[in-house]
């Protein structure tokens, strides 16, 4: 008589196209889960399953004997996690392709960066939408399954911002500090029910996300600062080893997980002295860029293109690692591929999986 082979966990990573996300998706899949990614554009995404797929191909073949059948499942999943409706379909066919979802890690962001005179509140709405609402509808869309089984875990990737409010971030800032203060109180709300929440606490890391960040106001001089400190090791944590530690504290039901000594000594100083943690922030925003105080002030601009804008060598050198970090983690998705004869997205989708896949491996 044979005996049943027990099935993997199911994770879903909402915001795991690229960077961080996608991280966090690769460290799951190592350990031998069923992934399910959901990123808002379809090109993007295509990239990451199959830079994950492959990894999970690797994983299948030198699985142990207590892993599960075969190589891990990987699945992607258009969905905007602004969007209610959109939510409950992901869900639901989540489910229905893999199984119910045992691990839910919300990643999603998006980060604009500038004076907060040029902050419209079509920014405000847009950040909140996916940083806050985002992992709120994908909790209270997974929760009941969760309860009813009595297991489950949700990690949820908030930010230093949400603990101490950075000038020149304040769209960011103010959805990330929404969602510290959502995830500790679910923490809080499901102790005993045997689902755990883990609220994440990243400083900067190296994910090259500064190349696909919003800029505002004079766009070049603030990628002048934030690109940099994005990138520099003293300033910044390296990205694949801040995943691992994520997905530890999550899959142990940790409640929080602070990551790089700067966000831990951050949030200890503002807990302790937060007035002159604020009066600090004010001098560092006198010493920032001011806008230009033109008619497009609020008009965004991606980071690449105002590094082209910027021309500096000096900051192209101190992005150098976070330049890296962007051409590995897919931050250059097809969207930032030329196209020309025969090299259409889905062409390029894939020439830049296959480029990628290889210094994803491990």
């Amino acid at each position: 008589m044979q005996t049943a082979q027990p099935s993997r966990a199911v994770a879903l990573v909402a915001g795991a196209s690229r960077g961080l996300g996608l991280l966090v998706a690769r460290e799951l899949v190592l350990r031998d889960h069923d992934v399910a990614v959901c990123a808002r554009t379809e090109d993007d995404l295509e990239v990451a399953v199959q830079m994950l797929r492959k990894g999970a191909e690797a994983r299948g073949a030198t699985a142990d004997e207590g892993a599960g059948p075969g190589s891990p499942q990987v699945r992607g999943y258009v969905c905007d996690v602004g969007d209610q409706d959109a939510v409950e379909r992901l869900v639901a066919d989540v489910e229905r392709d893999l199984g119910p979802v045992d691990v839910l890690v919300c990643v999603a962001g998006t980060i604009q960066v500038g004076p907060a005179r040029t902050m419209t509140l079509e920014h405000f709405e847009q950040a909140v939408a996916t940083m806050l609402m985002g992992p709120v509808r994908l909790a209270w869309a997974v929760l009941p399954g969760m309860r009813e089984r009595g297991r489950g875990r949700i990690g949820t990737v908030t930010s230093i911002g949400g603990k101490v409010a950075a000038p020149h971030l304040l769209p960011y800032v103010t959805a990330k500090f929404g969602a510290v203060g959502f995830s500790e109180g679910l923490s809080a709300e499901l102790a005993g029910t045997g689902v755990t929440a883990t609220t994440i606490v990243p400083g900067l890391m190296r994910t090259g996300s500064h190349e696909r960040a919003l800029f505002t106001g004079d766009q070049a001089a603030e990628f002048a600062w934030f690109g940099p400190a994005a990138s520099m090791p003293l300033l910044s944590a390296d990205a694949e080893r801040a995943a691992r530690r994520m997905v530890d504290g999550v899959l142990s039901g940790r409640t929080t997980v602070v990551i790089t000594p700067l966000a831990w000594v951050g949030m200890r100083v503002h807990g302790l002295m937060p007035a002159t943690t604020v009066r600090v922030m004010g001098l560092v925003s006198r010493m920032l860029p001011d806008a230009p105080g033109l008619p497009d002030d609020s008009v965004t601009v991606e980071g690449r293109h105002a590094a082209r804008v910027l021309d500096s060598s000096v900051v192209r050198t101190l992005t150098t690692l976070g330049r890296r970090a962007a051409a590995r983690f897919n931050e250059r998705g097809p969207g930032a591929v030329p196209t020309g004869p025969g090299t259409g997205p889905t062409g390029a989708a894939r020439r830049q999986g296959e480029a990628a896949t290889s210094s994803l491996r491990t």
